[in-house]
Parts: C-alpha cells; sequence; structure tokens
C-alpha cells in the first residue's frame, strides 16, 4: 500500500509554529525595551513551547523539509539568542558596562555557533544526546533567573548573579559536555510507568510554584553535564591507578 504523501497545506503548520516562536522572541524584545521584563521572560518559555511543537507536528504529518530546517535555525538565533540576550543586558548587565555587553554579546555568538553545530553533526537523524547545552535551555535558564529575581526582590543587589549565569551556559553551549534528549526517551512498558510519575511529579511541583519548579527543572539539567562528565573522569582515574 502506498503511503500517503502530504498535502502542500500540510508543510504550512510546522512552519507557523517556528514563525510564533519567532512572533514570541520579537515579543521578548520589545517588551524587554519597555522594561516590562517579567512578561519578556515568559515570551521566551512561550518560544519553547513553539520550539517544541514545529519539529513534532513535522514528524507526525510527514512534513519535514531542508526549509523547515533552516527555517527552525534561523527563528532560534532570535528566540532564544538575541531575545533572552536583550533581555539579559537591559535587565543585568547594563549596571556592568563592557562586561554585561561582552556577556550578552558572547550568549548570542555562542548560541549561533551551537545551532551551526548541532545542524552539521545531526543532519537527518535525531540525536540521542545533545553535544552541549541547547540553546533554547539556556535561553530559558536566563528567563527564569530574571523571574526569580523579579518576585524575590531582595536578589536585586546580586544582578552579577544573572550574568555569570549567563556566560556559564553561553561555554556550556560550545563545549563536548553531554546532555540528555528527550526526543529519545526509552518508552518501554518497563519505564513507562516510572516516566509517567515522574512527569506528574514535575507537573504538580510546577503548577504549585511555576517560577521555583522550572528553575529546579533546568538548574538540575544543566549541572547534570558538568557533574556527569566529572564523574567519569574519576572512574577514568580510579581504574588507571
Amino acid at each position: 500500500m502506498m503511503k500517503k504523501q502530504p498535502t502542500q497545506l500540510a508543510y504550512l503548520l510546522p512552519n507557523f509554529f517556528t514563525a510564533s516562536s519567532i512572533f514570541a522572541g520579537i515579543f521578548s524584545i520589545i517588551s524587554a525595551v519597555e522594561g516590562n521584563f517579567v512578561l519578556s521572560a515568559w515570551m521566551v518559555l512561550l518560544s519553547l513551547i513553539f520550539d517544541g511543537l514545529d519539529g513534532r507536528v513535522a514528524r507526525l504529518t510527514n512534513t519535514c523539509s531542508q526549509f523547515g530546517v533552516e527555517f527552525d535555525s534561523l527563528a532560534d538565533i532570535v528566540a532564544f539568542g538575541v531575545a533572552p540576550a536583550i533581555l539579559l543586558y537591559l535587565y543585568a548587565g547594563l549596571d556592568f558596562g563592557r562586561f554585561g555587553i561582552m556577556t550578552s554579546a558572547l550568549f548570542v555568538i555562542f548560541g549561533g555557533i551551537r545551532l551551526a553545530r548541532f545542524n552539521v553533526v545531526t543532519g537527518e537523524s535525531e540525536p540521542s544526546v545533545f553535544i552541549g547545552v541547547p540553546i533554547p535551555t539556556a535561553a530559558v535558564f536566563i528567563s527564569i533567573l530574571v523571574l526569580l529575581f523579579e518576585k524575590y526582590t531582595f536578589l536585586a543587589e546580586y544582578k552579577l548573579v544573572i550574568l555569570i549565569g549567563a556566560l556559564v551556559v553561553a561555554v556550556l553551549m560550545v563545549s563536548n559536555i553531554r546532555y540528555p534528549s528527550f526526543k529519545k526517551v526509552d518508552m518501554d512498558k518497563k519505564n513507562i510507568r516510572r516516566i509517567f510519575v515522574v512527569i506528574v511529579a514535575l507537573a504538580m511541583i510546577v503548577f504549585i510554584y511555576p517560577v521555583e519548579g522550572f528553575a529546579i527543572f533546568f538548574s538540575l539539567y544543566i549541572l547534570y553535564g558538568p557533574i556527569r562528565s566529572l564523574w567519569a573522569l574519576y572512574k577514568r582515574s580510579k581504574l588507571l591507578k
């Protein structure tokens, strides 16, 4: 039986979500310029949702294309590179002169390198692990830090922490540290119940404490890579003795 080919109209659907991600990114930039940092940060998280939908919709509708891949990368550099960098600079970097400018610029530059490397290395297949922190994760991490500082106003004197955190994740984006890809989660019957329990628990935490829940989740994910690498080096050194 011949596989049904998707219609030309079906190709518009994933690209619509990609365009929505760009729109949310631009809205984030405008909000940051207007001084509405909370809205700006949430717009970056909204971009993450649209970014997650475009690829999945393309695979479900069998409408993956080279155009879609390139469009998605361009959307990512806007939504997860430029938008969080503008937010970062206007919220924290403005008070630290050239260091603030450098950190914001490096975030975009290293994010662009991360995206280029991802496109070159992965090609047609989905990776089982990510080499370096994915740029959407790095962008959301910055947004969550802004939301935390806005919620807990006593942290206002320590905005340098946000810049240092941004610099760390920027470097991690271009590192060779491996991170798990949730696109390749083992959905075997033995693991499905455990995965379901973890998802429900995380959802409940985020529902009750949205900012804190997201902060814990993304911080643990970012820390997982360096900790795993250090543990592997430790085990290797023990074997060599």
